[in-house]
């Protein structure tokens, strides 16, 4: 177990940010522990991601949530859009 003397303002902020990033004080030590000894130097900084990568980070998590299409190759994303558009036909590509 390790106790740490923080001004109580510091530990209020540093909670706050920390838990915009989903961590707790004991999880941001831990990871800094972990990184110190696995780098053997003082890792870099972490940031709160923002505006434009939060939205985006909850709109892939919505879409998971929602188990929308998924496909795992180009080719049938496109077939399956041409059936849905009524069959558009390809362009020709440009190469042959």
């Amino acid at each position: 177990m390790l106790h740490v003397r923080v001004d109580d303002d510091l530990k209020r902020q540093a909670s706050e940010a920390l838990a915009a990033m989903g961590l707790s004080v004991s999880d941001a030590v831990r990871i800094l522990l972990k990184r110190v000894v696995h780098d053997q130097a003082f890792p870099l900084e972490l940031k709160v991601p923002n505006a434009q990568t939060r939205a985006a980070i909850e709109e892939a998590r919505a879409m998971m949530k929602a188990r929308a299409l998924r496909f795992d190759a180009a080719d049938t994303l496109i077939h399956d859009l041409e059936e849905k558009s009524g069959g558009v036909a390809q362009k020709e590509h440009p190469c042959g």
